[in-house]
């Protein structure tokens, strides 16, 4: 009989060591391996076994050639929340397992729990909770979704609730239910008995993900995983757990705001830049289908240092408020501040303002603040950045009617944008009067001229010129 053994693995990546070792060599961490000891059997033949049982017969799989291999579309399960259906890539792919992370509280278990009840209707679900009771996940869906058939009804009849952390009893419920989804909240609460190991520890989070991902692939049936993070943003358990899983979806957002959004971090069934927008509520997530309505704040006119950008994330064009705060720094050193932006981007913009336009603001604090609570990384940001920070530093509001885009270089030129089309047909939608777009980008409307203004600019100065006069 094989004795057990004592190996060291990383927290941060997984990666599995002999002796310890104070750098991981896989991911460059210090004082991450922990010490653990693994059985002769770690479970992988009971996982699998259970995992075969509850699902469906076992394939056999041969190597074949490349034209041999029929191409065919993948079959979309529609979830019924069209923001979720655009970050999954149209909807769930069957036998395709889906992670879903956030931090405590963000509305994680919400969500997947809002989705589910809409799902009961056409499919056979199982919701699995390893952290609330059966109580608790009741009166969270009455307040979703008021009133609930009562005890006795037929509407109900498709929606199981198990709370349990046995991965092999999950197995055995799994094969007397016969779901058509399976939802995991969370994976750092499942535990297999053949790993002596906590639950959220790294063998016990990555043998029960492999074993869910096996059941995935065998039965068909797609499988939703709710995960934990760490205190530094990362998901909880080793990064093995995100190379196993089709999908990867960040829940993002400040408890204090109540917008959240929804963030496609890795999916091999489509696009990774898509975003959905959610807004927090008393009775549960309301999907934002206008987010730019919501963004814009009509209070502003009249105010300097408030400027509108037309923003893309994804496929999905929006315009926000960049507002801005140029004051005489107090202390010696002026403070740089951004919320919703890159602060280092912030400071080349600022080089930029100061060198190649000829405004002093060595001297100067400035802060800057992305209306909303979003974070958006488009490049087609700078032009409006730089306008709020020069309309708070001289004092002097931006007219209604007006937005803008385009990338600001070192040189001070303005760089063309992608799909300015959008971004244009977005901001006449709103009502707006005046775009300023990079020259560059005129090309696009040869053809076709939009009924809102266009004033083409090549240089940050041409902009303010025509901002300010």
């Amino acid at each position: 009989m094989a004795k057990d053994k004592t190996v060291y693995v990383c927290s941060n990546c997984g990666q599995e060591a002999a002796k310890w070792i104070g750098k991981c060599p896989a991911c460059g961490q210090w004082n991450t391996f922990k010490e653990m000891k693994v059985a002769a059997d770690t479970g992988r033949q009971a996982t699998t076994n259970a995992a075969a049982s509850a699902g469906n017969k076992l394939r056999t799989s041969r190597p074949m050639r490349l034209n041999e291999i029929v191409g065919t579309d993948d079959r979309r399960i529609s979830t019924g929340d069209d923001e979720l259906n655009r970050v999954l890539g149209g909807g769930l792919v069957p036998g395709s397992i889906v992670l879903l992370g956030g931090e405590p509280g963000i509305g994680k278990s919400t969500l997947s729990l809002q989705t589910m009840l809409k799902l009961s209707n056409k499919m056979r679900i199982l919701y699995v909770s390893g952290e609330e009771s059966a109580h608790q996940l009741k009166m969270r869906a009455e307040r979703l979704l008021s009133p609930l058939p009562q005890q006795g009804g037929t509407e109900g009849e498709s929606f199981f609730i198990l709370c349990e952390n046995s991965l092999e009893a999950i197995f055995h419920h799994i094969k007397e239910v016969q779901p058509d989804l399976v939802v995991i909240d969370s994976i750092q609460t499942i535990s297999t008995e053949e790993v002596e190991s906590s639950a959220g520890s790294i063998a016990q989070v990555r043998e029960c993900a492999s074993a869910l991902l096996r059941f995935a692939k065998t039965s068909g049936v797609p499988v939703i995983l709710i995960g934990h993070i760490t205190k530094e943003g990362t998901l909880a358990g080793p990064k093995i757990l995100e190379h196993i899983v089709d999908t990867v979806i960040q829940f993002e957002g400040d408890q204090h705001y109540m917008y959240r959004i929804l963030r496609s971090m890795k999916n091999r069934f489509g696009s990774t830049s898509e975003l959905g927008i959610y807004e927090m509520r008393q009775d549960g997530l309301r999907q934002v289908s206008n987010p730019s309505e919501l963004l814009l704040s009509e209070e502003h006119e009249g105010l300097s240092g408030i400027a509108i950008s037309a923003a893309i994330e994804g496929v999905r064009p929006f315009l926000m408020e960049t507002q801005a705060l140029v004051s005489s720094a107090a202390y010696g050193t002026p403070q740089r501040s951004a919320t919703g932006f890159d602060q280092r981007r912030l400071n080349m913009l600022l080089a930029v303002l100061e060198k190649r336009v000829g405004f002093k603001l060595m001297q100067k604090d400035v802060f800057i603040n992305i209306a909303g609570g979003l974070r958006v990384t488009d490049m087609a940001m700078d032009l409006s950045i730089i306008a709020a920070v020069l309309s708070s530093n001289v004092d002097t509001p931006i007219e209604s009617g007006w937005c803008m885009c385009g990338e600001v270089g070192l040189s001070g030129e303005v760089r063309p944008v992608n799909r300015i089309e959008q971004r244009v047909a977005e901001a006449e939608k709103l009502g707006f009067s005046h775009i300023i777009i990079p020259r560059y980008n005129m090309r696009a409307f040869t053809h076709k001229k939009p009924s809102i203004e266009l004033h083409p600019v090549r240089k940050v100065e041409e902009a303010l010129r025509v901002l300010f006069g």
